[in-house]
């Protein structure tokens, strides 16, 4: 199961986050299938919730890509978007981030890939719409499935927009 999150705080070219996710979506379509979508949520910003609230959604896809070129395709999607990786973790106009590419491992050698992602198991904002499209996925390095994952974080400031 190849599944990307996609998160935006930032406004850029006159479209709000809302915007900028949907037409995320439409630009992912250029290279890849998208086979489920979640809603999308507003979360407040991590770890600084006094920067802009994102707006939040996963997706699952199908591609022939490797997964080398579809987190290339992916930043690629991302700079199109006026995308700046300036401060870690900060406010941004667009963020797609590669969560797992169906059974394979990346441990991010030479300053890599990273697969699977491996922060997913502590992150509500990101589970709470993964929760959504792929609830009984098992992320590999827990071994528990997103139900579970998102069963023991806090969601209560996690808002369904649409």
């Amino acid at each position: 199961m190849l599944l990307i999150a996609i998160g935006s705080s930032l406004p850029v070219s006159g479209l709000d986050s809302q915007q900028i996710v949907t037409r995320a979506l439409k630009a992912i379509e250029r290279f890849a299938h998208i086979v489920a979508v979640s809603s999308l949520y507003e979360s407040p910003a991590w770890p600084d919730p006094s920067d802009p609230a994102f707006v939040n959604a996963a997706a699952q896809i199908e591609t022939d890509l490797s997964p080398e070129a579809l987190l290339a395709a992916l930043h690629a999607v991302e700079a199109g978007f006026g995308r700046v990786r300036s401060r870690k973790n900060g406010p941004r106009t667009l963020d797609l981030d590669l969560l797992a590419y169906n059974e394979e491992r990346f441990d991010g050698a030479n300053g890599g890939l990273v697969l699977p992602h491996p922060r997913i198991a502590e992150r509500a904002f990101v589970l709470v719409p993964l929760a959504e499209i792929a609830p009984d996925w098992i992320e590999p390095n827990s071994g528990k499935t997103v139900k579970a994952l998102l069963a023991g974080l806090e969601t209560a400031e996690i808002r369904l927009i649409s």
